[in-house]
């Protein structure tokens, strides 16, 4: 176990947002996508601590009870850049009766990983940009393998609550029936002091955050 390494920023136990329950996440470094929103900055580079298979089961294992009714996420950063180290991370876990789910971006479609992990929280980055075309084939391997995904989408007013924008996320949703829910969340700007502890510009500082009226009005139009 100790041979298998990877770089991670963080582990945080308590989390009630990255998926069902109250769930311990992993938060590797690197990322491929930089986006202008991105709550977690720091992660973008390889940096982070370099840690063994062995010490993040070790410390997951401390709040098995704790998260019994949830479990562990992976997330980042984007942890499909370090697909062998959580490969063999989930393999470890289910050792222990401990689900994994991931959190990615859905740019890189690594079977072997999406097989093995008990679910996936996909991002679908469409704020500034259309929808990457990677995203289907991944998709289409979660599609095939009946893997549960559920589809996230940070909501930035006047980027992309347009209708365009919204019916190109309704069309996915309606393709994959492994897309088991859509979650919108908005866009918030808590992250903006990491942003100048780290000498970096805050690319969407000019946006508005989000509000439960923009939340409620894009989950009436995809419903309708």
């Amino acid at each position: 176990m100790e041979k298998c390494k990877a770089r991670i920023d963080s582990i945080y136990n308590g989390s009630a947002v990255d998926g069902k329950g109250l769930r311990c996440v992993v938060f590797f470094t690197g990322c491929n996508m930089r986006c202008g929103f991105c709550h977690n900055p720091e992660t973008w580079t390889e940096k982070g601590r370099e840690v063994t298979l062995e010490e993040v089961v070790a410390k997951i294992k401390r709040y098995k009870s704790y998260i019994k009714n949830g479990g562990v996420t992976l997330s980042g950063g984007e942890p499909f850049l370090q697909a062998e180290f959580c490969i063999e991370l989930i393999k470890a876990l289910r050792g222990e009766n401990i689900s994994v789910i991931i959190e990615t971006n859905g740019l890189i479609a690594n079977r072997e990983l999406i097989e093995i992990c008990d679910g996936v929280r996909l991002d679908i980055k469409n704020q500034d940009r259309e929808v990457d075309g990677r995203v289907y084939k991944f998709l289409d391997i979660c599609e095939t393998l009946d893997k549960a995904v559920t589809m996230t989408n940070v909501l930035v007013p006047t980027l992309n609550d347009t209708v365009d924008r919204l019916d190109t996320l309704k069309k996915i949703k309606n393709t994959y029936s492994c897309i088991k829910e859509l979650k919108f969340l908005a866009f918030r700007k808590l992250c903006e002091s990491k942003y100048e502890r780290l000498n970096m510009p805050f690319p969407y500082q000019k946006y508005e955050e989000g509000s439960k009226a923009d939340l409620d009005k894009a989950y009436a139009y995809m419903n309708a």
